[in-house]
């Protein structure tokens, strides 16, 4: 397990100095950006990565890494708006996106160390393609749930689908980093 939250660490690491870098760049205008919007962006990153992998002709030269981390820092911003609410204008300097960014981004850790411990870290044995198709059928579920204006019967809530999510795309880029 050890070995996993070191992977799982640097992955986040990388996936945080894009965000950040990003956010030197762009300032906080994600923020006006609706969950549904969020949604399509890691909805749109799914479709592509499926592409990579079905076709041997890339026509952008953005490999299937650039994407999963696409889907890691959507997700986390989809977590930052449920949790504060879209704005109107960007209103987040880049002191505090990033300390959001590291709350959700442990707190998601967290989660998959409660779940690796009770499967025993079987997405190890899964293929990359299976991460990628796991991701959008959480994607599916959120727009569903979205549909549903947020309403479920059983289920878990949109929360903790994002976050699901991220932990597929780390793994995946765990995968493609050997």
């Amino acid at each position: 397990m050890q070995n996993t939250i070191k992977q799982y660490d640097t992955v986040i690491k990388a996936c945080r100095e894009l965000f950040h870098k990003k956010m030197k760049d762009y300032g906080s205008a994600w923020r006006i950006l609706r969950l549904s919007s969020l949604t399509d962006q890691i909805f749109i990153k799914a479709q592509r990565i499926r592409g990579l992998q079905k076709n041997n002709v890339r026509k952008i030269d953005e490999g299937q890494s650039d994407e999963f981390i696409g889907i890691v820092n959507y997700s986390i911003m989809a977590l930052i708006q449920l949790d504060k609410g879209v704005s109107e204008e960007p209103d987040i300097d880049l002191a505090e996106s990033l300390v959001l960014y590291d709350e959700i981004s442990e707190n998601t850790k967290n989660l998959m160390l409660d779940k690796n411990h009770d499967y025993g870290e079987a997405w190890r044995e899964m293929r990359v393609s299976s991460l990628t198709d796991l991701i959008m059928q959480k994607l599916l579920r959120i727009k569903q749930i979205e549909d549903n204006a947020g309403k479920t019967l059983v289920s878990e809530g949109i929360d903790a689908n994002y976050r699901d999510m991220i932990n597929y795309a780390v793994f995946a880029l765990i995968h493609l980093d050997k």
